[in-house]
């Protein structure tokens, strides 16, 4: 496949953003972006840290110094920020600690994920496999999930931090951030005048993928809307949203209003799926029936985050509540209806 284009974006100001096209993993491509501003040469986020993604970081910056006219070498970075702690977004930091010593920035909230990440995937790969079992999931897919994860998380590792964005005051010179936790405990928007980078919280075909609180605190469906509702009044004043993946939204309140009916349409079908006892895996089978490999695992987290935001507003119940309580997970049954909510 030919790479796509770098593109350019100008804001009212002035301020430079250049998209730089990474596949970081085969067949998934997603985007760095550098920003250039008032003395301030940023690589927002760097991919995956596999060859064709690194390789891309390499091309995009040699393409925006030859065909821009840019001073944009790895000598020249001030700075590297990282959106959100997913691997397609930090797994690169590797990669870029061997061009750049530019200080590296994240929120704290996802601080530990790149710092002590073989602790956080010990305990979230402990929550996990509490997660499949009390979704109900069959024993062999479990396992078969579980080797998925774990696979895809041995990609990268532990890298240090110089600074995190609470402690800056959300500010980086004309860089403005804004704290969206949902898709991921840290994720944060980056604000120069009318451009918005936005990371995995808005994109511009599919809403981010969700995942239950119940495996990483600051996550879950309920956060996300919240953080919906957060980034609403910037949208007046912004022109391009330039998310990790897909095309650039124009119109970001629009995006958001369609984000917030495919969720409202989600959980309409979860509590109609839920008119008989079921588990999430039982859920998810109907709501996402085509599935293989990996998306297994994303559409089950999916499905348990539009399960567990049911749950928390008492609109759904369990019919097995008495099997919880010997010290074990044990698959739990949900149902919707007359005397879901507490009486």
């Amino acid at each position: 496949m030919i790479p796509p284009e770098v593109q350019r974006f100008e804001s009212r100001g002035g301020a430079r953003v250049y998209r730089l096209p990474l596949e970081e993993f085969p067949g998934f491509w997603g985007y760095a972006h550098l920003l250039l501003a008032d003395g301030l040469c940023a690589l927002v986020d760097c991919g995956s840290g596999l060859d064709s993604s690194n390789e891309g970081l390499e091309r995009g910056l040699e393409t925006v110094r030859r065909e821009h006219g840019e001073q944009a070498g790895w000598d020249r970075l001030t700075h590297v920020l990282i959106s959100h702690g997913h691997i397609d977004h930090f797994g690169g930091l590797t990669f870029v600690r061997t061009r750049t010593h530019a200080p590296i920035g994240v929120h704290e909230l996802d601080l530990r994920v790149l710092t002590r990440y073989e602790e956080r995937v010990r305990l979230v790969t402990h929550r996990l496999a509490a997660f499949l079992i009390e979704a109900g999931v069959a024993p062999e897919v479990q396992a078969r999930v579980l080797e998925l994860y774990r696979v895809h998380k041995a990609l990268s590792r532990s890298v240090p931090v110089d600074l995190t964005y609470e402690a800056q005051g959300m500010r980086i010179g004309p860089v403005h951030m804004t704290h969206v936790p949902g898709h991921c405990p840290g994720q944060v928007v980056m604000q120069v005048d009318d451009l918005l980078l936005a990371g995995d919280h808005i994109l511009s075909d599919i809403s981010p993928h969700q995942a239950p609180e119940s495996l990483s605190d600051n996550t879950g469906l309920g956060h996300y809307l919240e953080s919906l509702q957060r980034l609403k009044p910037l949208a007046p004043g912004v022109t391009w949203t330039l998310g990790g993946h897909q095309s650039p939204v124009r119109d970001l309140a629009g995006r958001i209003a369609a984000i917030e009916d495919l969720h409202r349409q989600r959980l309409s079908a979860v509590l109609d799926i839920l008119r008989e006892p079921r588990t999430v895996a039982e859920v998810s089978a109907v709501l996402f029936p085509d599935v293989r490999g990996y998306n297994v695992l994303l559409a089950l987290e999916e499905t348990g985050a539009h399960v567990e935001y049911l749950a928390q507003r008492a609109l759904i119940r369990l019919t097995n509540a008495e099997v919880i309580g010997g010290g074990e997970p044990v698959p739990l049954r949900y149902v919707s209806g007359e005397g879901a909510a507490p009486s």
